[in-house]
């Protein structure tokens, strides 16, 4: 069960980029992975500032709930890798 929605929503964008990230050649064609993760940092960009924040904060503890070391450090890195820092954060 999750706290929100939003929460349920962001488990699953995370474990399908997971995913995406993860694959070899054989399972997601590059171009075709490289559309889907940019097609995500676009979509957070148009977030407001305090969407952006809610969802870093939910990505942490996220992070700090997450048993799977790589899969953590994939959490913690989400941020700064899908765009949702601004410049100079």
């Amino acid at each position: 069960m999750y706290s929100s929605l939003t929460h349920a929503l962001a488990e699953a964008l995370v474990d399908v980029l997971w995913f995406v990230e993860g694959s070899e050649d054989e399972q997601v064609d590059t171009d075709d992975a490289v559309k889907v993760m940019e097609g995500v940092t676009h979509l957070f960009s148009k977030l407001s500032s305090e969407q952006r924040n809610e969802l870093i904060e939910l990505l942490g503890t996220m992070a700090d709930a997450e048993s799977n070391p790589a899969r953590r450090e994939f959490l913690k890195g989400f941020p700064e890798g899908f765009g949702l820092l601004e410049d100079g954060v």
